[in-house]
């Protein structure tokens, strides 16, 4: 897997102050996406076990809240399969930081079914995710004042209260 770039200091994905990963290659593809350069999973630079080091040292001081993964799009295949063994990795190393994803995919569409990737390693990143946004970005349903997504059809979504529910739990935004 390549990376586009690391935000170490993000205020834009997530509250508080994270450390964003963008990931490259998205097959999404949305219309006036703001990060275009990442649909190409080639693009940007390997992500390496030095890489992983450095983000895990990034997250260690008290005021960063938590670790963001944004593309491109970190469910296509080829990403989770790269992920999975580093988000775990972080939700162990640092079980009070919250970990946000954003996808174009749909998660009870996409994700739950398996239809994105192998269903293991579906669950066993959802299971280190707090909030997923996801859903793919609408130009028709832009709305500058929504806080950390872009359109109105994104959710941001629970992840593991959903999953113990058996429902789709939001995260309240106006917390």
């Amino acid at each position: 897997m390549n990376y586009a770039t690391i935000k170490w200091y993000d205020i834009s994905n997530g509250p508080g102050v994270r450390v964003s990963l963008y990931v490259s290659g998205c097959r999404n593809r949305c219309k006036n996406c703001f990060n275009p350069e990442t649909w190409d999973f080639n693009y940007g630079q390997p992500f390496t076990k030095e890489v992983e080091d450095k983000i895990i040292a990034a997250l260690a001081p008290d005021h960063i809240k938590g670790l963001t993964l944004v593309g491109g799009d970190p469910f296509e295949e080829e990403n989770q399969e790269a992920l999975v063994d580093f988000v775990e990795r972080v939700r162990a190393t640092y079980p009070n930081k919250t970990i946000w994803c954003f996808t174009g995919y749909d998660f009870e569409a996409h994700l739950l079914t398996g239809k994105k990737g192998n269903i293991n390693t579906v669950m066993r990143l959802l299971n280190c995710i707090d909030v997923l946004v996801d859903g793919r970005f609408v130009e028709e349903l832009k709305d500058i004042r929504l806080r950390f997504k872009g359109s109105t059809n994104q959710r941001y979504i629970l992840v593991k209260e959903s999953l113990e529910r058996d429902e789709v739990v939001l995260w309240d935004e106006q917390t």
